[in-house]
C-alpha cells in the first residue's frame, strides 16, 4: 500500500496568541503626591533605559500633566519592566503608579 501524499493544511492556533503577543504597549506613568522626583527619575533611568534629561522631562510631564507617556515597547517587555517598577517603588513604600495603553 502506498503512503498518502496528500498534503496536511493545519491551521496554525499559536497565531492569535503570537499576534497578541507582538503588540506594543504605551506605558505611562502617573503622578502622585508622594514619590520623591528623584526616585521616579532613578526608576525611569535604570528600568526603562531612558537618559538622565528624557527622565527628567518625562517627570516633569507627569507633574504637571497628572500622565505622561514614557515608552512603547512589546507586550512581554512593558509589563515586565512595568512589574519591576511597581517592585522598586513598594519597597520604597511609594506608590509610583505606572499603567499600559495598546498602542494605537
Amino acid at each position: 500500500m502506498l503512503p498518502d501524499l496528500t498534503p496536511q493544511v493545519e491551521r496554525d492556533s499559536t497565531a492569535d496568541t503570537e499576534h497578541e503577543e507582538d503588540s506594543r504597549l504605551k506605558v505611562l506613568i502617573h503622578n502622585d503626591d508622594v514619590t520623591p522626583y528623584d526616585f521616579v527619575i532613578v526608576v525611569l533611568v535604570r528600568i526603562f533605559q531612558l537618559t538622565p534629561i528624557i527622565a527628567e522631562h518625562i517627570t516633569y510631564l507627569a507633574h504637571t500633566n497628572n500622565v505622561a507617556l514614557v515608552t512603547v515597547l512589546p507586550k512581554a517587555e512593558a509589563e515586565k519592566r512595568v512589574g519591576k517598577a511597581h517592585f522598586a517603588a513598594r519597597l520604597e513604600g511609594f506608590p509610583l503608579t505606572f499603567t499600559l495603553e495598546p498602542e494605537t
